[in-house]
Order: C-alpha cells, then structure tokens, then sequence
C-alpha cells in the first residue's frame, strides 16, 4: 500500500493531530479570554474527524495502513465514532463548569484533542508497538486532565493517584508485550497468531496474562478498579464524565481486538480470567455503591459495574459476543454522559456542587424535568424495561447463552438486580424525600441540549435504532473475526 494511502486512512488522527498543535501555539500566545474560542474550534476538529472517520466506511474497509501498523476496519470506525461523540459532548459541556471557578483555559481543549488522537491508535493499532503508542498518548493526556484544577486538593490528589497506578498498569502491559514478542518473535497481531498457534508455552501464557492485567486496569475491572472511586470524585466532572466514557470505549475497543485477534486461537486460556473478572466487576461495582452518598463515587461504581457486563459479551469469544459489547457500548456512553451532564447541572446559584444525597432530595419538586432526566437515566442503567439500557444487557447475556455459558449469563443476571437497588435510591431521594439542600441553579442551554440527547437515546423510542445498531455492530464484529 503507498505512503499517501496511508495517510489518506489516518487522515482523522493526522488532522487531530494538526488542530491541537495549531491550537496549542494559539493557547500560549493569547490570553485565557480565548479558552472558549480554542474550545469550539477543538469541537470543530473532532466533528471534521467524525464526518471523515465515517467516510471511510463507504471507501471499502479493511485496509492496513503503514505496513501493518493499523488497521482501517469496520471495527475501528465504530469505536472511533463513539470516542469522538463522547469527547465532542464533554467540551460542550466543559466551559461553564470551569469558568465558574476560573479555571477555563485552552489547554483543557488541547489535551481533549491530543487525547482523542491517542484512542484513535488504540482501536486502530494492529501491532503491539503501535498499541502502546496510542496508549501512552491518551494515558499522559489523561493524568494532567485529572489534576486540571490545580488549585483543588482533590484533584491534584486524583492526577497524582491516576499517574502512579496508570504508569504501574503500563509497566505491567509493556512487561507483558515483551514476553509475548518473546516467544512470537514478532509484534504483528498476526504474526502473533501465526506464532502462538503453532507453539502456545508457558511462557506465552504469562505474557497473555500479563497484557490482559494491564488492560483490565485501562477498562477500571475488578481487581485493578481501585483507581476509579477516588480519580472519579477527585477530577473535575467534566473530565470524569470523559473517563467514563471516551477512554473506557477506546479501552474496550483496544482489549477486544487484542482478544480476539492475536490471542484468538487460545479463547480457552483467556477467558477464564475474563469471567472472573466480569463477575467480580458486577458484584463489587454493585456492593461498593450501595454505601455511597457521593453520587461521583456511586457513578464510578456503576462504571465498574458495568464493565462487567460489557467483559460478558467478550467472555462468549464469538462474533455475537463481540457484537454485543459493541452494542452495550454504544449505549453505555449515552446514558454516562447523560447521567455526568445532569450531575453539573446540580450546581447552586452560588456555583457550589450538590454532590450528595441528601444534597438532591426532593429534586423533582425544585427542579422536575432534571429529577425525571435523571429518572430515566438510572432506569437504563439498571436495564430497566422499556428503557434502551435493557436491551444492551439482553443482547450481551443473549451472546453468553448461546456460547453455552448459561450459568455466566445466570450469575450476571442475577447480580445485576443488587446494582439496581443504588438507582432506585437516585429515585427515592429526588421524589419521596423532603427537600434538604439548595435548589439548583438555572443550567445553560448547552447542558439541557446534550442532556436532552442522551435521553431521548436511551427512551424506548431508541428501540428504533435497533435494527441499524445491531447490522452496524455485527459488521465490526465480522471484521475483527475475518481480520483473525
């Protein structure tokens, strides 16, 4: 394949790349009045990579681009696309929370970019150099987004904490690449295949175990989820309701492709360890928030949650799985940005968060059309019928049952009703309780418009999308099948 081919198909990443070092040099030689400016020329760039990713879709997939190193697929511009919807609605939301506390500057857009270009690698990556480059792009992004409120003793504590774990979890990951281009002799996915078919040791086990230990980190699953409460309460609530949702879609996309392309042809060796990890994601998800008055930390366990569920799909390590997950996925991104957008919409006029329970009790009398917001939302978190949440968790369990894995998708099952017990509290609080705290303040018209999307997505009216969705998520799942 040329050059120019190549860079024709990395064309999103390339012009990602070029609008955030544009606007790095427009962010140091103009003053911080220009943050909103540099904001909405990011959100320009990233629906510019948007529009472009799609159109690959209708150039013909499947190509690799620099001789091997990514992949352009079916696949990778479905997780693309998420990723950049995600990280699109973040920005939008971004600038009133920050300026508020005078904390809006450019650099904040900047990082969103880099980082998006990162995640773009990740999903693409077809080699395990390339992987870890994309990884480390997004990851150092991620730590300094963390800390972003430098004035804030909880955030600079979030980015510290975030950065000391998250290098420990690339250390392990890069261990783990050694050992199997060790005894592959080669970082191609597909020589990877190649090699461990013919000659799967012990050796390349623990290079297996290792690589998957590192990602289960990346995706926040049990045990390697300790990070999540207090980087999540910690962060900014923009940037949480980032890392709940673009990095985890990019992860996920990034763990899957690993399994089922260059350790495809042992499904056996790894998928142990991934039902352990799903079933102990949901039960401790589910436990940890049932505690929790913190609705930042209640939300970090419902992310863990329902990793859980997403790590069943991947379990079933069939086509139907990865669709699944493909599909919970899509979901699982509206109904987090939602469910984070409401939570910077419970503010007092003074700019003070309402971050606890008792802080949102008798919301639907103060402020009605957020508590029934927030309703739906929860509902769909806990795959509530007739709310579209439901139907990411059916499809999933639907790929565990006809993998055989009936007591998988029994135990998942039945642990998922303990997670729905901390979102009907959300409901309970705002609709049968007395008011306690402040009345929340008047949310601008960018937070009730993105807010207003996500709904409208995970009302049952997204049971329309279903059949597009479900054909769009079976073709990426086919490719990453044919690509193995």
């Amino acid at each position: 394949m040329s050059y120019a081919n190549s860079l024709y198909l990395t064309g999103a990443e390339i012009g990602l790349s070029i609008a955030g070092l544009v606007l790095l040099l427009a962010t140091a030689w103009t003053t911080r009045s220009s943050a909103r400016a540099i904001t909405i020329a990011a959100v320009t760039a990233l629906f510019g990579a948007l529009i472009f990713n799609l159109s690959l879709a209708n150039d013909g997939v499947g190509a690799a681009a620099f001789g091997g190193l990514l992949e352009v697929d079916a696949f990778s511009i479905f997780a693309k696309s998420l990723v950049y919807i995600a990280t699109i609605a973040c920005l939008i939301v971004a600038p009133r929370y920050f300026e508020d506390r005078g904390q809006f500057r450019g650099e904040f857009a900047v990082l969103m970019l880099f980082n998006a270009v990162g995640m773009g690698i990740m999903v693409s990556a077809v080699d395990l150099m390339t992987l870890y480059i994309g990884l480390e792009l997004s990851s150092l992004s991620s730590y300094v987004l963390a800390s972003f409120a430098r004035r804030d003793d909880k955030s600079s504590e979030a980015g510290l904490k975030y950065f000391i774990l998250g290098g420990l979890a690339s250390g392990i990951i890069l261990y783990g690449v050694s050992l199997v281009y060790g005894f592959s002799g080669t970082t191609s996915y597909d020589g990877v295949r190649a090699a461990f078919d013919a000659d799967f040791s012990t050796g390349a086990l623990f290079g297996v175990v290792f690589v998957l230990a590192g990602l289960a980190f990346k995706v926040a699953a049990v045990p390697f989820h300790m990070w999540t409460p207090d980087v999540y309460e910690g962060a900014p609530t923009p940037v949480t309701a980032f890392f709940a949702s673009a990095p985890k879609v990019a992860a996920v996309a990034m763990l899957v492709r690993m399994a089922a392309v260059p350790f495809g042809g042992q499904a056996e060796a790894w998928q142990q360890i991934v039902i352990f990890a799903a079933l102990a994601s949901i039960v401790v998800g589910a436990l940890g928030a049932i505690g929790q008055q913190n609705l930042k930390r209640l939300l970090a366990y419902s992310s863990i949650n329902n990793v859980g569920f997403i790590l069943i799909g991947l379990a079933a390590a069939t086509p139907a799985g990865i669709s699944g997950v493909l599909i919970y996925l899509s979901i699982y991104v509206f109904m987090t940005i939602g469910s984070f957008v409401a939570l910077l919409m419970l503010r007092t006029e003074k700019g003070e968060a309402l971050a606890t329970f008792d802080d949102i009790s008798g919301l639907s009398t103060s402020s009605p059309a957020l508590a029934w917001c927030l309703l739906a939302l929860m509902f769909s978190l806990a795959g509530i019928p007739p709310l579209f949440g439901f139907w990411g968790k059916f499809v999933v369990f639907q790929a565990a049952v006809r993998a055989d894995m009936i007591a998988l998708a029994a135990i998942g099952i039945a642990a998922s009703v303990i997670g729905a017990f901390y979102y009907i509290k959300f409901v309970k609080v705002m609709f049968f309780d007395e008011p306690k705290g402040a009345e929340p303040a008047k949310a601008p018209v960018s937070h009730w418009v993105v807010l207003g999307l996500c709904v409208l997505v995970i009302s049952p009216l997204g049971y329309l999308l279903t059949p597009w969705l479900g054909s769009v998520a079976d073709a990426a799942s086919q490719a990453l099948f044919f690509a193995a």
